[in-house]
C-alpha cells in the first residue's frame, strides 16, 4: 500500500502543480490568440498593480515572461499606466506633453513634465521649473493628475 511509505518528495508540503494539458489540435493561431489574450487579461493587469520590488523581479524574467520585448516597452510601461495621466497606449514612453501633480503617500505634491529619459525601473522623474524632481518610486505615488 504506497499510502504507508515515507514521502520523499521535496516538494512536501507544496500544492501539487495542476496538470500540463496540451491540446494538439490546436493551431498556431488559436495559440496565438491565447497568448495575446493572457498578456492582455492577466500580464498587462498584473503589472498595472504589483509593487515595484515585484516589477523588478519580472523585470529579471521579461524575456521569458513576455518574449523578446523589451521591458521598458511593455513591462513598465504598463505599471505606468495605474496613472492614465503618465500613459498614452502606443507611445513608447511616458507621456511628457502636460505637466503633472504627483501625490505621494506622504501627502506632499509635486508639479512638472514627466522625464521619459529619466524615469525608469518604477523610479518616475519630473522636469521641475529649472531642475529635475525626483526620483519618485512607483509604490510612493499615490495619484497623478494632468495640470491644465
Amino acid at each position: 500500500m504506497t499510502d504507508d511509505l515515507p514521502n520523499t518528495d521535496d516538494t512536501a508540503g507544496e500544492s501539487p502543480s495542476p496538470a500540463v494539458s496540451c491540446d494538439l489540435t490546436t493551431t498556431f493561431d488559436q495559440l496565438a490568440v491565447s497568448r495575446r489574450e493572457w498578456i492582455r487579461g492577466v500580464l498587462q493587469p498584473w503589472c498595472q498593480h504589483a509593487p515595484r520590488r515585484e516589477l523588478l523581479k519580472a523585470a529579471q524574467e521579461w524575456n521569458d515572461i513576455a518574449g523578446r520585448v523589451d521591458p521598458q516597452f511593455t513591462l513598465w510601461l504598463w505599471a505606468w499606466s495605474r496613472f492614465p495621466a503618465l500613459y498614452v497606449d502606443g507611445l513608447k514612453g511616458l507621456e511628457e506633453s502636460f505637466e503633472v501633480r504627483v501625490t505621494l503617500r506622504s501627502g506632499e505634491c509635486v508639479d512638472g513634465y514627466p522625464d521619459a529619459r529619466e524615469s525608469e525601473r518604477g523610479l518616475l522623474v519630473l522636469q521641475g521649473a529649472s531642475t529635475p524632481v525626483g526620483p519618485f518610486s512607483i509604490d510612493d505615488i499615490t495619484s497623478v493628475e494632468r495640470l491644465r
